[in-house]
């Protein structure tokens, strides 16, 4: 996993709950909490998993509740300050999503061991979308929570539902 999504982890756990909360959280996880990480270097999926297991545990929450605060922190505070090309000339949410499989094509082409999740589209009707998530880390939950962040920021209350562990039914209002 890149070193950003850690970078934005972090970000979080201080902003919102102090930097005493992350430095547990690396601690339990066998890490120095002074660890650097630069967003485009690897980090082991392992780690990044337990760092995760571990603020849940310091911060009392379950993984779905995590999933959605980096979703909604991710696509609502971090990436438009670190890719705000992509928000650009975006008016929805649908918009957005259906944009998000060629974002991570484009934005990772020319990096090394990168391996982004990908995602394949079905529109269902007009107001109804499937997207499959494709990702070797299975990391649903946070996918789930990344889709909420996209209604948040475009103001508007969809409604997800898993259908299995690759696909999400989105429907727009």
């Amino acid at each position: 996993m890149k070193g950003v999504i850690v970078n934005c982890l972090k970000e979080l756990v201080i902003t919102k709950f102090g930097e005493d909360k992350w430095r547990e959280a690396m601690e339990k996880s066998g890490l120095d909490p002074n660890m650097a990480f630069t967003s485009l270097g690897d980090v082991e999926d392992g780690a990044v998993m337990t760092v995760i297991q571990n603020v849940c545990k310091v911060l009392n929450i379950t993984l779905e509740q995590a999933a959605d605060a980096f979703g909604d922190y991710w696509v609502n505070e971090f990436a438009p300050k670190m890719y705000p090309r992509h928000f650009e000339n975006i008016k929805s949410s649908k918009e957005f999503l259906m944009k998000m499989d060629k974002v991570h094509e484009m934005t990772t082409a020319n990096m090394a061991n990168a391996h982004p999740p990908r995602f394949n589209y079905k529109e269902k009707d007009e107001k109804t979308l499937i997207m499959t998530y494709n990702s070797k880390r299975g990391l649903m939950p946070i996918f789930l929570g990344l889709i909420k962040g996209v209604g948040k920021h475009y103001k508007e209350n969809l409604k997800i539902t898993a259908l299995n562990d690759k696909d999400v039914e989105i429907k727009f209002p």
